[in-house]
């Protein structure tokens, strides 16, 4: 497997062709017990498996894990836990699947409680406040929970623990990780922090947050307070009172935090992504590092994080991760998720591309909801991915996901390495054709490879190709061309 690159908003291969990834997370979040050890990495890590991956043409994995799992107590590390993410790592080389290593939490940790997960306990400095399990939404810790406000602020200002900061022994279990696994094949890069939270200020933008929500409702005049009262009112319509909240609302309500993010980003997260990096740089030069939005970006407030340093240079093999869902996902009401909403959330994820020029894989996406409905939603997202020549990682594996129509929708045949630079793709799924149109610009030993999900009735290009079968009508189309522009369609 060729080590992955990057060249402005570009992802490229060791043969210099542009590459797209299509992929999904895979995420343990197991708690880990005081006085437990974690040993189990709970992905699936049987052959069967990761063929139907290659098959539904995912190329890339998130594979998320804790710190927890990895230092259980500080600075000793679970080297047999490390050794099972490497026998996933195995069967993803084998079936020629990438893999990031995500390191998850949700609400700093689970403070011994399954709350959250992520730090261990050791790392987890409350200032005395104590964690407590949610009462209506997950995410209650962050909005109120003066534990987990209070361990990320400790964590964020490096508070001394044994003598060392947080920041450190984090940067140096990263050091190690990332030595592990630096010369595996089927590397991709590191993910150093899930969704990063502010700390005590992120109670502050939940408060501004909420009380900008409500003058926005009671004083824009493009909210219809009438209609609003008559949906809020209705048995049958409930969904309906979020439909006035639109991409120009949000873009209202979200604003008003957006100065206390930008704080956090550049004072916070970015000399915190600097630390990490400069520790993993010590042991190897390959892997992307991800530059994540914040836990409150995934709203559309603009990330700011700046371009990752390392040694007073910038790194070179950076992208950016960004997350984002529409409110009604994991609901019932997912079916009436709002296009024109996560629009506007990736319409700034885009802003932040532009600026810090690099490529992106959007880390976390989708969601998942009972019956057909939201298939729509999830068929717009992925063009609107597409026409950004953007990578994507879906959220998240569950057993049995793989047998489900969902698939008929994730599985789609896009652009997997191009021999110059692509100009746009598309997959139209009711003329059941796929189009790609590139620049080519010197000849190139290796072909061009699309991913075809399906039997191809025929195929439009300039060059000569051959058509290599996977399984289950499943294969790759490789196509040798010369320089010039190309335009390559296949029909289904």
């Amino acid at each position: 497997m060729e080590q992955i690159l990057t060249s402005g908003k570009r992802f490229l291969d060791e043969c210099g062709r542009e590459r797209i990834f299509n992929g999904i997370n895979m995420v343990d979040k197991e708690e880990l017990r005081p006085g437990g050890e974690k040993v189990n990495f709970n992905v699936p890590q049987d052959d069967e498996f990761y063929k139907k991956l290659k098959e539904l043409g995912f190329n890339l994995i998130r594979l998320g894990f804790t710190w927890s799992a990895v230092e259980p107590q500080p600075g000793k590390y679970n080297e047999e836990f490390l050794d099972n993410v490497g026998k996933v790592l195995d069967k993803c080389a084998e079936n020629g699947i990438y893999a990031f290593l995500d390191m998850h939490q949700d609400l700093y940790s689970g403070f011994g409680l399954g709350v959250g997960d992520g730090a261990p306990a050791w790392a987890c400095l409350t200032d005395g406040y104590k964690a407590h399990p949610h009462k209506i939404v997950w995410a209650e810790g962050y909005f109120w929970g003066r534990a987990v406000q209070h361990a990320y602020d400790n964590f964020w200002k490096n508070t001394q623990y044994n003598g060392r900061g947080l920041l450190d022994w984090y940067a140096d279990m990263w050091k190690h990780v990332s030595d592990k696994f630096k010369n595996h094949p089927a590397l991709f890069g590191f993910d150093l922090l899930n969704e990063p939270y502010p700390g005590i200020v992120g109670g502050k933008i939940f408060r501004t947050l909420v009380a900008n929500l409500v003058k926005v409702t009671l004083t824009d005049k493009r909210i219809k307070k009438g209609k609003l009262i008559k949906d809020a009112l209705s048995k049958n319509n409930k969904a309906r009172v979020f439909e006035q909240y639109g991409s120009g609302i949000l873009e209202t309500v979200t604003s008003s935090a957006a100065s206390l993010v930008e704080k956090f980003d550049t004072e916070r997260y970015s000399p915190f992504l600097n630390k990490v990096s400069t520790s993993i740089r010590e042991n190897t030069e390959k892997g992307i590092i991800f530059i994540d939005d914040c836990y409150y970006s995934n709203l559309g407030i603009m990330c700011c994080a700046k371009n990752i340093e390392v040694n007073g240079g910038k790194e070179p093999l950076t992208c950016y991760g960004p997350h984002a869902y529409d409110f009604m996902v994991d609901t019932p009401l997912y079916k009436y998720a709002s296009s024109d909403r996560v629009t506007f959330m990736f319409d700034q994820h885009k802003k932040a591309q532009e600026r810090l020029n690099v490529p992106v894989v959007v880390g976390e996406w989708g969601g998942f909801s009972e019956g057909t409905d939201w298939f729509p939603h999830v068929e717009y997202l992925l063009s609107l991915y597409d026409r950004n020549k953007w990578s994507n990682t879906f959220w998240c594996y569950f057993d049995g996901l793989l047998d489900l129509p969902l698939m008929d929708v994730l599985t789609r045949p896009y652009p997997r390495a191009v021999t110059g630079e692509i100009v746009a793709y598309s997959h139209d799924r009711e003329a059941g054709t796929f189009t790609l149109e590139y620049t080519q610009d010197k000849k190139f030993k290796e072909p061009t490879v699309i991913f075809l999900h399906k039997p191809a009735v025929s195929v439009e290009t300039d060059g000569k190709y051959e058509i290599e079968q996977i399984s289950n009508g499943a294969a790759v189309l490789k196509v040798k061309t010369q320089p010039g522009t190309h335009k390559i369609v296949v029909k289904f």
